[in-house]
């Protein structure tokens, strides 16, 4: 077992319980999930997959027997669902659902499974989210100082009348503090978090630094230089519209910015795009978006993966790799 270390566990030994938790996968979030558990008191296993490539790091991170999906379900009293959501339907028909215990725990770190239905669980099972708002790498790194993870966390099936409990529990457990823990249902988690990601963070931001990197560099200007000029300082805008919100960032930034962006803003995402973003939120909302991520395979992912090469440029990254170092 991982040896207790010293970090940003909020959880007293009042808090802690005695239930063995299951974490199944051991990507980033699952990785980060069950050591910061341990760490925090609390017994956990690792489920995987019979030829998971994660083997070699659970047994290099101490966590020992490795357990198969089923073997580990069956000892746990919570099971943390912290493999990609898209196989979520496919491994819990075949290697959870049948080896349940009566009123075990299903934690879930994103809420689309529940919500779209792609997981249907016993009635005898609570049901509950624990959200952390941070990849894995940041989840286990912001546990080992002083500062505190935001989360969501909601109860979709409260059987055992301590869901809500058992969330904010295992929540501390991960290194939330209680003024950072936010309460939501699996809906709004679902759908925000999906166009959050689509619409602005990831699909929308790259593309709007993708275009303007193009146009410097259509404009003849080297591509090293049009990633600083688009790119290279967005982590410290960010910081100052999480730290002063948006009205904040523009009053400190300079003059000639400011003018900027009160005349190409507006231009440049104007309605236009607010309808498409409407478009996309209905997609989702729908269940759409879900129908089809749930079908993905190892032959959609190679698609996905050539078209995500698409949405870049061999320049732009080459020069990401630069001032990087």
């Amino acid at each position: 077992m991982v040896a207790l270390q010293k970090g940003n566990s909020t959880a007293s030994p009042k808090q802690l319980t005695d239930k063995v938790i299951a974490v199944i996968g051991y990507g980033s979030q699952g990785r980060a999930v069950a050591q910061n558990l341990c760490d925090s008191g609390y017994s956990v296993i690792i489920g995987l997959r019979a030829g998971s490539k994660s083997r070699a790091r659970v047994q290099k991170d101490g966590f020992a027997p490795i357990l198969s999906i089923p073997a580990a379900v069956r000892k746990a009293k919570i099971v943390c669902f912290a493999f990609p959501d898209h196989l979520h339907s496919r491994v819990f028909k075949r290697s959870i659902k049948p080896f349940l215990k009566c009123q075990t725990t299903l934690w879930f770190l994103h809420a689309s499974s529940i919500h779209f239905g792609l997981v249907k669980p016993p009635k005898g099972c609570d049901v509950i989210l624990v959200a952390p708002h941070a990849p894995g790498d940041a989840v286990r790194e912001i546990y080992l100082t002083d500062r505190s993870l935001s989360a969501f966390y909601g109860v979709f099936r409260n059987h055992s009348k301590q869901a809500g409990y058992t969330a904010r529990q295992l929540a501390a457990a991960l290194g939330v503090k209680r003024q950072n823990l936010i309460k939501t249902t699996f809906e709004r988690e679902a759908v925000g978090d999906l166009f959050g990601e689509q619409a602005v963070l990831c699909g929308g931001l790259a593309m709007l630094i993708k275009h303007g990197f193009d146009t410097l560099v259509d404009h003849g200007w080297k591509p090293e230089n049009a990633y600083l000029e688009v790119a290279y300082q967005l982590d410290l805008i960010v910081a100052l519209i999480k730290k002063h919100g948006i009205s904040g960032m523009f009053a400190r930034i300079s003059p000639a910015a400011r003018l900027g962006s009160v005349e190409a803003g507006p231009k440049i995402i104007d309605q236009s795009v607010r309808e498409r973003m409407e478009e996309q939120f209905e997609r989702i909302r729908s269940g759409a978006f879900a129908a089809k991520f749930e079908l993905l395979d190892d032959q959609a992912l190679a698609s996905l993966k050539r078209a995500l090469r698409k949405l870049t440029d061999s320049r732009f990254e080459k020069a990401a790799r630069k001032f990087s170092r």
